[in-house]
């Protein structure tokens, strides 16, 4: 996790995870990206779901992309999704705590998807970083491009 004294491990490769999803309809179809960038290797990873939401495909993109890392790094995540990002920093713990409710004892939503998250996340040192969406990260707006894709083909694939 992030704060103004994080240092993180001078031993660990640094990789940065750029991510984005996309649900047309909201449920809809959906799609998720990430960038992976680690020195002057760049990937891209994307894939789909036939029903689901927003945050489904948001929370999706930042899990596969820690996935796709095979061992311990300094992941730095970017993303523009704040409930993703406020999610996994401020409100997990929280979560956890009081057996997945919510503030309001409600429960929590994508649950499922959170757990997997968190213990993605913690296999790797991770900082998470939120970005303006639709703004100038070059990577985020890929990221947006590739996720609707991954969404508009499934509708015109029917």
């Amino acid at each position: 996790m992030s704060s103004p004294l994080f240092q993180p491990d001078p031993n660990l490769k640094k990789v940065q995870l750029i991510t984005d999803g996309s649900a047309i309809g909201n449920p809809g179809p959906g799609g998720w990206a990430c960038i992976l960038r680690h020195g002057d290797v760049t990937k891209e990873l994307y894939g789909c779901a036939p029903e689901t939401t927003n945050n489904r495909m948001e929370i999706t993109a930042a899990l596969q992309g820690l996935r796709a890392i095979k061992q311990r790094c300094h992941v730095k995540v970017v993303t523009d999704s704040e409930y993703v990002k406020n999610g996994i920093t401020r409100w997990i713990a929280s979560w956890k705590r009081n057996g997945w409710r919510t503030s309001s004892r409600q429960p929590v939503k994508n649950q499922d998807l959170w757990e997997e998250l968190d213990a993605e996340a913690d296999r790797h040192e991770t900082e998470w970083v939120w970005t303006k969406g639709h703004a100038d990260h070059a990577d985020n707006n890929r990221c947006d491009e590739l996720a609707n894709r991954a969404a508009r083909e499934q509708i015109s694939n029917v």
